[in-house]
């Protein structure tokens, strides 16, 4: 599981991020909020823990412009601050959680176990984009009355791709996040990429994956006019 870690006091952030890589995470620590956004828009991460006070760009400014990127990575927020309206204001702009400074580590690690374990599976989750649906639960890909199923990786990708529709996802951020300790190479992720694609070119599906400059992204078909 990986992490984006953004606080800005040093001693409160290396400690963290100590703890959690023994918990078994992989964390990536930054301290203000233009560095969360730069390192969430090039890295596919499982979880992101933002704090609200931070320099260059706060914590509700860094997560607003994550979900206008569409980055939808379950964020949980930390802060100095226990007021409801700070709190009300992280859930409205996109924060899955919060969690109010001094915490006991117990309860943050459990937050953070919970935020990640709904954002590692899927479950049932239904995508739509186009004319094409993918129900996650069943592995189902449809589009109108015809269907069929695909395989676990075959469904880790569409999952990947629907969940950001338009956004180009690089080859590395791909790898790393469905083959993880397997062997991490470049022509299995074309193979897999080639399978889709057929696959959505089978049902007529209006959507297609597409080469990018960056790695791979999830489109519209350009109407023949």
């Amino acid at each position: 599981m990986k992490l984006l870690l953004a606080e800005d006091e040093k001693d409160l952030n290396n400690a963290l991020t100590k703890i959690l890589e023994i918990k078994g995470y992989e964390v990536d620590s930054v301290y203000d909020g233009e560095a969360a956004v730069s390192r969430a828009m090039s890295v596919d991460y499982d979880g992101i823990i933002l704090d609200v006070m931070m320099p260059k760009m706060n914590g509700f400014q860094a997560l607003e412009q994550m979900r206008e990127k569409s980055i939808h990575v379950p964020v949980l927020m930390l802060t100095a601050k226990s007021e409801v309206e700070d709190r009300v204001k992280g859930l409205e702009i996109g924060a899955d959680d919060y969690l109010a400074k001094p915490f006991v580590m117990e309860e943050l690690l459990a937050r953070i176990n919970a935020m990640v374990r709904r954002n590692n599976v899927y479950t049932s989750q239904t995508f739509s984009v186009g004319n094409t649906v993918f129900k996650v639960e069943g592995m189902e890909l449809s589009v109108g009355v015809h269907s069929l199923r695909l395989t676990g990786k075959e469904a880790q990708l569409l999952a990947m791709f629907m969940n950001t529709p338009g956004r180009s996802i690089t080859e590395k951020q791909i790898i790393e996040r469905i083959w993880k300790q397997e062997d991490k190479e470049q022509e299995k992720l074309k193979l897999y990429i080639s399978y889709l694609q057929s696959k959505l070119e089978s049902l007529h599906a209006d959507i297609m994956i597409r080469e990018s400059d960056e790695g791979y992204c999830l489109t519209m078909k350009v109407q023949d006019t």
